[in-house]
């Protein structure tokens, strides 16, 4: 079945003392990132050289050695060590063209956060225990931990519920009266608070559907095909990209991906360049163009009509169940379509589905291989 691996967010009430140990570790965090990007600024301007990761944990352990920066010490080294791997993920993000150089951490924007990985914690009797902490946290479970932790034909299609243009209003409204306050004064925080307020609203609403959405189809397919898309590219056209954005098709296909590793199942990706709007799936005739606003015809060689988006799922699941094993094929499987409408910017959101099982001669899904494993609900 492999390793299982997720991320879960639960609310916890530290102490006066851990909530001092906490906010000692963000302040040490964010100082040992600003330092170690100084640093490697300077060196390229200075000796026309990437500093690596190496350097900066050992120029991170000199650090530690002066009496300024004495007090990193006071805090957990593992933290510490993180940053600077999030620092070279960032310039490897920079390398690649993927995003901008590394900006420095900022007290009053920049989010507080640490992260500790497993030799820095130790979960014992359902409590967690962080390091340099003598007592463990209060957390509240909203929700228990995991144990152990498709052709398309009926042509099912799951609309957008448009979590960010529910209030888009109301977070245009907020922003204002940010802007207008002074950057001083106490008012701008509060101003601030209730906008981060609002977009951890779309973010929760948005990620709640897109875990239930997700959980659904890989609990009903054995086989999950996603059509691999290019979403940098595509935020690109100025009219789609709040709409794509909005839709979240790149935290769709990770759900998808990593939960088909947690229940065993199989995620395919279909490669992008594959014709599978222009090839008609009943003769396999390719058209030459077809233009985005299309969105019915009619093949011209056979007379069949189709529907580009059902269609053009069915014809990604036929290409890649052929490589699948006759077992496998008589399973349950699904095409995950990612829909554009082009007559107004907006995403039909976040595919076509169909759940129509694979059945074998004897008229019945194979029960070994489409047995349901224990699901948690989110």
């Amino acid at each position: 079945m492999g390793s299982r691996s997720g991320r879960f967010k639960y609310r916890f009430y530290p102490t006066p003392e851990q909530a001092d140990q906490l906010n000692r570790t963000f302040g040490c965090v964010r100082l040992v990132y600003n330092r170690a990007l100084d640093a490697r600024t300077r060196t390229y301007t200075t000796e026309r050289r990437s500093m690596t990761y190496v350097e900066t944990s050992t120029a991170l352990t000199e650090w530690k050695c002066t009496d300024e920066l004495a007090f990193l010490n006071e805090v957990s080294s593992v933290p510490l060590q993180q940053a600077l791997r999030h620092l070279q993920v960032a310039f490897a993000a920079f390398w690649d063209k993927r995003s901008r150089y590394p900006r420095f951490k900022s007290k009053r924007k920049s989010r507080a956060s640490a992260e500790y990985t497993r030799s820095a914690f130790r979960w014992r009797g359902g409590q967690l225990t962080l390091a340099k902490m003598n007592a463990p946290l209060a957390i509240v479970w909203s929700r228990p931990l995991p144990d152990g932790v498709v052709a398309l034909s009926t042509g099912e299609k799951i609309t957008n519920p448009r979590h960010e243009r529910a209030d888009r209003r109301k977070l245009a409204k907020s922003q204002r009266k940010l802007a207008r306050k002074d950057k001083v004064s106490a008012n701008r925080g509060k101003a601030r608070v209730k906008v981060a307020r609002i977009h951890a609203r779309i973010a929760d609403r948005r990620r709640d559907h897109l875990h239930k959405l997700t959980t659904r189809l890989v609990r009903e397919n054995q086989t999950v095909v996603i059509e691999d898309l290019s979403v940098r590219n595509m935020l690109r056209n100025h009219n789609l990209a709040r709409a794509i954005s909005d839709a979240a098709w790149s935290e769709l296909r990770g759900m998808l991906e990593y939960k088909a590793q947690w229940y065993g199942r199989a995620a395919v990706a279909v490669d992008r360049w594959f014709p599978s709007s222009k090839t008609c799936s009943t003769c396999r005739r390719i058209n030459p163009t077809m233009p985005l606003r299309v969105r019915s015809w009619t093949c011209p060689a056979c007379g069949a009509d189709h529907d580009r988006d059902v269609k053009e799922s069915v014809r990604s699941w036929s290409r890649m169940s052929a490589g699948l094993s006759a077992t496998l094929r008589r399973c349950p499987m699904i095409m995950v379509q990612a829909r554009v409408s082009p007559a107004r910017p907006r995403i039909i959101w976040p595919a076509t589905v169909s759940t129509e099982a694979m059945i074998g001669s004897s008229g019945s899904a194979n029960s070994r291989m489409c047995s349901e494993p224990r699901v948690p609900r989110w």
